[in-house]
C-alpha cells in the first residue's frame, strides 16, 4: 500500500542519533551561499565594490531612498557597522545623506550619479554568478529548485 503524501511529510528526515552535518539541508545551503558570495565579491572587485558595498547600492537603485536603519535591518548588521559602511560609500562619492523635507530628524540615503552607475553593474554580476552555478541544470531543474526553495 502506498504511503500518503501527508504520512511521508510527517516522518522526520533527520535523526539526532545518526545526524551528519554535511548532509543537512541547512549546511548545504550555507555552503552554496558562501561560495556564491565569494564569487560575487570577486566579480565586484572589477567595479571597485566589496561584498558589503554593492548590496546597499543595489537596494537604493531598485527601491529608492532609504534610511541607514532600513538598510542595516535588510543587511542584518548593527548600526555602527552600517554607519561605517555609509561613510565609506559617501567617501567614494557613491551615495549621499539628505535630511528629509518632511521630518528634519530623518536622514535618507540616496545614490549619486556615480552610485547609480556602480549599481547598474550589480544585476549583471549576480546573473553571471547564478548562471555559472546553474550551468549543469536544465530549465525544468532550475524551476524545480526555485519551487522547492520557496516551499521551504
Amino acid at each position: 500500500m502506498a504511503i500518503s503524501t501527508k504520512a511521508r511529510r510527517a516522518r522526520p528526515f533527520y535523526d539526532g542519533a545518526s545526524y551528519v552535518a554535511g548532509d543537512s539541508v541547512g549546511y548545504l545551503l550555507s555552503q552554496v551561499m558562501t561560495s556564491m558570495r565569494r564569487q560575487v565579491e570577486q566579480a565586484m572587485t572589477a567595479h571597485d565594490l566589496t561584498a558589503s558595498q554593492w548590496f546597499p547600492l543595489w537596494k537604493l537603485r531598485r527601491e529608492g531612498p532609504a534610511t541607514a536603519q532600513e538598510l542595516a535591518r535588510e543587511m542584518d548588521i548593527d548600526a555602527g557597522a552600517m554607519t561605517r559602511l555609509i561613510d565609506r560609500l559617501a567617501a567614494k562619492g557613491l551615495l549621499q545623506r539628505l535630511r528629509s523635507e518632511t521630518d528634519r530628524r530623518r536622514v535618507v540615503l540616496t545614490l549619486t550619479a556615480a552610485g547609480e552607475a556602480a549599481a547598474d553593474h550589480v544585476p549583471q554580476v549576480l546573473a553571471e554568478v547564478n548562471n555559472a552555478y546553474l550551468r549543469d541544470f536544465s530549465r525544468d531543474e532550475w524551476q524545480q529548485l526555485k519551487d522547492l526553495l520557496r516551499r521551504m
